[in-house]
């Protein structure tokens, strides 16, 4: 009996079926269609039957999670190419391909913040890790699929009861034990759940709690967290495509009003993330972490928090954005030109108020996370 099999990534003789009911379920189809063909285009006459054939044809290709894999990396190739304007790393030559490791990463992109990682370090010959994604992004199953296709597998967070979200949150922790200790593979998983949209990175001490339940009773969280080799990572966008959405959802949130998310609006953010231009995107990777005895999972957070802020790339929008919203200040002077805040100012174009301020704090506050660890 597989005790993971509800919620772990698809192995190799499960791969052909799950894309034969993919690219046989209408609901897939209509929503990759919507997401990356404008409306006039899916009214031409059997565009839609081409477009099935075609991923026939592509998925006849596929035979194994490395099969698909290799197509993924080529897709993220391409997205690298059209929609950054480059791509760097530091701290990976310190990572041994014969190591597995846990990455706790801050979060900006629902997928590109582990595929970019994921992407880099397949480069130098590590093997892909295996990522975590909340069922909150499941409402659909065939997103599931997807997904678990590519080595992300399922936290449940929600449940009818306390003690159904309990065993969910345990089998998470029992998987990424075995994941990382018997398969000998790496597990990527953001700092708190959800991403960061007001951009203030912080680590939740229940995430701690989480992956530490599966050997709470036997070892201490210092020599758990030390055992499963903790690294910190630190992702920073110099644009996010979706600084706007995130903009409008935060003011919401700020003034009480409820804000009810449009069907579909993570896939939608999906897509913006994938397809928006980027520019510099820049990942730290922090040495592995040796916590010291007799800490507390909020202490084991802070630390966490503190490597990820301090080792966050600060780009000269986020110094831009700084400036604007403190007008002479010393801190950001002489890290952006007038491009950057002409950037930011078109961005800002028809939010008024409390939405045009949400997006400039998307920035700054970056570098208010860094000032205040000074």
């Amino acid at each position: 009996m597989d005790p993971f099999k509800a919620i772990r990534p698809y192995q190799d003789h499960e791969v052909k079926p799950v894309l034969t009911a993919l690219i046989n379920n209408p609901d897939v189809l209509k929503a990759l269609l919507s997401l990356k063909y404008p409306g006039y285009v899916l009214k031409i006459p059997l565009f839609k039957t081409l477009v099935k054939i075609s991923l026939k044809f592509k998925a006849n290709k596929i035979r194994s999670i490395d099969d698909y894999q290799d197509i993924f990396k080529d897709l993220m190739d391409h997205v690298i190419e059209t929609s950054t304007s480059k791509l760097t790393i530091e701290g990976d030559d310190q990572l041994d391909i014969n190591s597995s490791y846990l990455f706790i990463s801050n979060h900006r992109d629902i997928a590109l913040d582990a595929a970019f990682l994921n992407l880099l370090l397949s480069r130098k010959g590590h093997t892909t890790f295996n990522i975590a994604v909340g069922n909150n992004l499941m409402q659909e199953t065939w997103a599931s699929d997807l997904m678990r296709l590519n080595k992300s597998f399922i936290i449940q967070r929600s449940g009818s009861s306390k003690k159904e979200i309990y065993l969910g949150l345990s089998l998470a922790s029992e998987f990424i034990k075995e994941t990382i200790f018997d398969k000998g593979e790496s597990i990527w998983i953001a700092q708190k759940q959800g991403r960061a949209k007001d951009g203030i990175d912080q680590t939740d001490p229940a995430l701690l709690k989480m992956i530490h339940l599966a050997e709470r009773k036997s070892q201490s969280i210092a020599e758990y967290f030390t055992s499963l080799k903790v690294v910190p990572v630190s992702i920073s966008y110099e644009l996010d495509p979706n600084d706007r959405l995130k903009a409008f959802e935060l003011a919401a949130v700020d003034s009480n009003t409820p804000y009810v998310k449009e069907k579909n609006e993570d896939l939608k953010s999906i897509a913006n993330g994938v397809q928006g231009f980027k520019g510099h995107v820049h990942i730290t990777i922090s040495d592995p972490l040796v916590p010291s005895p007799d800490l507390t999972y909020e202490d084991l957070a802070t630390l966490i928090t503190n490597k990820i802020v301090s080792t966050y790339y600060l780009h000269s929008t986020n110094y831009a954005a700084y400036e604007m919203l403190n007008p002479g200040s010393n801190i950001a002077k002489g890290h952006f030109d007038l491009s950057h805040t002409q950037e930011l100012a078109k961005r800002l174009e028809g939010l008024e108020g409390a939405v045009g301020s949400k997006l400039l704090e998307q920035y700054a506050n970056p570098v208010i996370q860094q000032i205040s660890l000074i």
